[in-house]
């Protein structure tokens, strides 16, 4: 049997480091493939005026999974001050080409699970109520509808007049924004579609029924964003009482789920959310298990199998040009064993996770941010693992 080929997109700042330890990681577990790597990020942007250029399309179209490091995004204007000289006078905007793999591939599926590690000194903690502390284990996957929303790109300042004429035609942008001179309006639509709804719903609570979890919560905003988060809390109740009666459907705002998630953390299990809240739900789970450093996730097209896996982190630019990297790799190797589930190599998988909860029980590698110290160059003469010394104590215990 030929090896799997998987494209790899180290993309910009720490991303190169952190998925070169994971490569490591994979290939000491066993795991055998051949490995093409993509063009794709800022670097690209800046000479190329794309950052996602279609010779990278073509690779994920022909190879169908990716591992992703990180990429650079900045505001519109700082972007263009970037861009080759000659080519800013071609009217090119940047977009962020993970956005854009995401539409183009319609990966619409994100899964962003959050697990304790023990022995993590990261890990929440909070006071009993016999003044003790007490640390919960959270054992909570997110789904993140991934293509559509607030990250759909669909936006204008100083919308054409077919926009702003429609806009008027609603009684309430007549009433708050009406007096508002053109000119001076920006407009970011959050757009939900059934279909995608639908998919997301169901793979959420196909996911508790599979793995055991007792609920699925809708994280969303259905008593002031009524159309879309009503629409998918309504759809939620009926795929509930039709096809997971077994599995309890549990409703929660978005705002007040950031404050329930510090109070009981435990209690949650599966949950589900629109693009944006999906986005700000999971990173507040991250922070009860270590931050962006133990953050993993997938995002693919059940139907087309194309997956891209990467950590939740960014490109954390000013690590980048460290003599020694010092970034936490986990997140990454974490990203890996989810490319290996999403393929079948479920026992590589298990056999890596187990290995990086062993190093992290132990606790003698541990990064400079489970050390909780600053992350400048010297953390490593200060008894900080390295990336690698992270990756290396991983492959010691595989």
């Amino acid at each position: 049997m030929s090896k799997r080929t998987i494209v790899t997109l180290p993309g910009d700042g720490i991303g190169r480091a952190v998925l070169d330890a994971a490569l490591r990681v994979l290939d000491a577990a066993g795991f055998e493939a051949d490995y093409v790597e993509g063009d794709i990020g800022w670097e690209f942007w800046k000479k190329e005026g794309n950052p996602l250029p279609d010779r990278t399309i073509k690779l994920l179209e022909k190879h169908k999974i990716a591992l992703f490091g990180a990429i650079t995004s900045k505001p519109k204007d700082a972007a263009a001050e970037e861009l080759d000289p000659a080519l800013r006078e071609k009217g090119l905007v940047y977009s962020s080409p993970i956005v854009g793999l995401r539409q183009h591939f319609n990966l619409d599926i994100c899964m962003r699970p959050c697990h304790t590690y023990k022995g993590n000194p990261l890990n929440f903690i909070r006071r009993g109520a016999d003044g003790g502390v007490e640390e919960p284990e959270v054992d909570v996957v997110i789904f993140r509808q991934n293509t559509e929303g607030l990250y759909g790109g669909v936006e204008w300042s100083d919308p054409p007049d077919i926009v702003y004429n429609a806009l008027m035609t609603h009684p309430k942008f007549v009433k708050n924004f009406g007096k508002a001179p053109k000119n001076e309006i920006s407009v970011s639509t959050r757009i939900f579609t059934k279909k995608a709804t639908e998919r997301i719903l169901r793979a959420a609570f196909d996911h508790a029924k599979q793995y055991g979890y007792k609920s699925v919560t809708v994280c969303e905003k259905p008593n002031v964003i009524r159309e879309t988060s009503g629409m998918m809390y309504k759809m939620a109740q009926q795929m509930q009482k039709e096809s997971y009666p077994e599995i309890e459907l549990w409703n929660t705002n978005i705002d007040a789920q950031m404050m329930w998630l510090t109070k009981n953390p435990e209690n949650y299990g599966v949950i589900v959310a629109g693009n944006m809240f999906g986005d700000i739900v999971s990173d507040g789970f991250a922070g009860l298990i270590g931050g962006l450093g133990f953050a993993c996730s997938a995002q693919f097209n059940p139907d087309s199998g194309i997956g891209v896996f990467e950590p939740t982190h960014g490109s954390a630019p000013k690590y980048a040009d460290f003599p020694v990297s010092i970034v936490n790799p986990i997140a990454m190797i974490e990203s890996s064993c989810m490319m290996l589930d999403f393929i079948g190599e479920n026992e590589k998988a298990a056999k890596i996770r187990k290995a990086v909860a062993e190093v992290i029980a132990e606790g003698k590698v541990r990064t400079y941010d489970m050390m909780k110290m600053h992350g400048t160059p010297d953390v490593v003469n200060k008894g900080a693992a390295s990336t690698d010394q992270m990756a290396d104590a991983i492959i010691a215990k595989l």
